[in-house]
C-alpha cells in the first residue's frame, strides 16, 4: 500500500491554490455548462483565492482577482466582474506588477465592461490591454494573452 503524502500547511494551502486554480480554468473552457458547474466555477475560483491568502503575496492575489472577474463576465455579472477587475488592476499598481499581469488587468477590465455594456470604457481598456500586452517579455506569455483577448 502506498504512503500517503503528508505536506506542511504552507505546501498544502499551495497544492489546494494551483488545484483549484486549474480546475476553475477547466470549467471556464467547458462548453454547456450547468448551472451547477457555473456555481461549482466560481466556488472553486474563490476558494483558490482563499488558500492564496494564507501563503500568497500580491501577485497571486492579483491572479486570483483577475480569475474571479473573469468568472463573474462569463456569468453576466458585471457588477462583481468589474470589482474583481479594478481589484485586481488596483493590486497590480499598488505592488509594482507589471508585464503579464498588467496586462491581464486591463483585459478583466475590458471583459467586465463589456458585460456592463460600457462601450467607451471597454475601447479604453482594450487599447491600454493591447498595449500593455505588446510590452510583455516572454513570447509564449504574449501569445497566451493575446489569444484570450482575440477570445472575447
Amino acid at each position: 500500500m502506498a504512503e500517503a503524502k503528508t505536506y506542511t500547511e504552507q505546501q498544502w494551502h499551495r497544492k489546494c491554490g494551483v488545484d483549484l486554480y486549474n480546475h476553475t480554468w477547466t470549467l471556464i473552457e467547458k462548453a454547456g455548462r450547468t448551472p451547477e458547474e457555473d456555481d461549482e466555477m466560481l466556488q472553486a475560483a474563490y476558494t483558490s483565492r482563499y488558500h492564496w491568502s494564507r501563503i500568497g503575496g500580491p501577485v497571486e492575489f492579483a491572479r486570483s482577482a483577475w480569475q474571479i472577474s473573469h468568472v463573474y463576465a462569463l456569468l453576466k455579472r458585471a457588477d462583481q466582474a468589474l470589482y474583481h477587475a479594478e481589484r485586481c488592476l488596483q493590486l497590480c499598481e499598488a505592488n509594482g506588477i507589471g508585464d503579464f499581469d498588467l496586462a491581464f488587468a486591463y483585459e478583466a477590465l475590458t471583459r467586465a465592461h463589456a458585460v456592463a455594456g460600457n462601450a467607451e470604457a471597454r475601447a479604453h481598456y482594450l487599447e491600454l490591454a493591447k498595449s500593455a500586452g505588446a510590452q510583455i517579455k516572454e513570447a509564449d506569455d504574449r501569445d497566451i494573452f493575446f489569444d484570450q483577448l482575440a477570445a472575447m
